[in-house]
């Protein structure tokens, strides 16, 4: 059993940057692809970014790519998502999420962390 437990949200200013955190632990979480997810009011949830358990392969949503990073401490079992240029459209609900296989659905998640942008 994988238990995620993010970090790292709160209210920022349009332009401003900040960093998500996601600690993982349990069993063998060193081996799961690592992923960011959001979901803002009355949308579905989105797909961020992920990384995999090297931490050197990463891919990202073409809404964020070049604006967010995704990252992991192997040594802290923690996946981080770095996000600047923040925009009021931005906000939502940040969640991470783990699968044991690419091919994989998301098996676990985490309880989910706000993070509001304001103009």
């Amino acid at each position: 059993q994988v238990q995620l437990v993010e970090s790292g949200g709160g209210l920022v200013q349009a332009g401003d940057s900040l960093r998500l955190s996601c600690a993982a632990s349990g069993g063998t979480v060193a081996m799961f692809n690592l992923g960011w997810f959001r979901q803002a009011p009355g949308k579905e949830r989105e797909f961020l970014a992920v990384v995999d358990p090297s931490g050197r392969n990463t891919r990202y949503a073409d809404s964020v790519k070049g604006r967010f990073t995704i990252s992991r401490n192997i040594a802290l079992n923690t996946v981080y998502l770095r996000m600047s240029s923040l925009q009021p459209e931005d906000t939502a609900v940040y969640y991470c999420a783990a699968r044991f296989r690419a091919t994989d659905s998301w098996q676990y998640w985490g309880q989910g962390s706000q993070v509001t942008v304001s103009s």
